[in-house]
């Protein structure tokens, strides 16, 4: 078995958002899961799914070779998860890179990065795992 840790990114993005603010809060999440957790390989970006299609994260997901995965609202809003004046209700107002991570990694799932925000305050990301999955080689 590997020691790499299998996760999704949770992203959270504004709608002026450029694929390079996502390359930067995505690569900051993922050095700070692996100085968390050893090794690290993301399967899969995910978001809401009325944000699945903008252009900067599709750029993002073919350069990363990773597929979107887009999280149905209702299962966004479910997340028990800190409010924030500063996400819509739509996505539960609470942290939609957070609440993506966690939705897509399924039940059991646990942040091992919590909400980072990119220098230009466009984009977020999180990290979340799944204990119960087991572990891919």
């Amino acid at each position: 078995m590997s020691d790499v840790k299998h996760a999704v990114a949770g992203l959270g993005f504004r709608e002026q958002v450029s694929c390079q603010s996502l390359h930067q809060v995505l690569d900051a999440a993922i050095a700070a899961g692996r100085h968390a957790r050893g090794g690290l390989a993301l399967q899969a970006l995910a978001t809401a799914e009325d944000k699945c299609r903008h252009p900067a994260l599709l750029q993002l997901a073919t350069e990363r070779g990773l597929q979107v995965q887009a999280v149905p609202l209702a299962r966004l809003v479910a997340q028990d998860l800190p409010h924030s004046v500063h996400v819509p209700a739509r996505y539960g107002a609470h942290s939609l890179a957070e609440a993506a991570a966690l939705a897509a990694s399924g039940p059991g799932a646990a942040l091992i990065v919590s909400r980072l925000v990119s220098d230009d305050r466009h984009a977020t990301a999180a990290i979340a795992l799944n204990p119960t999955e087991p572990e891919r080689t």
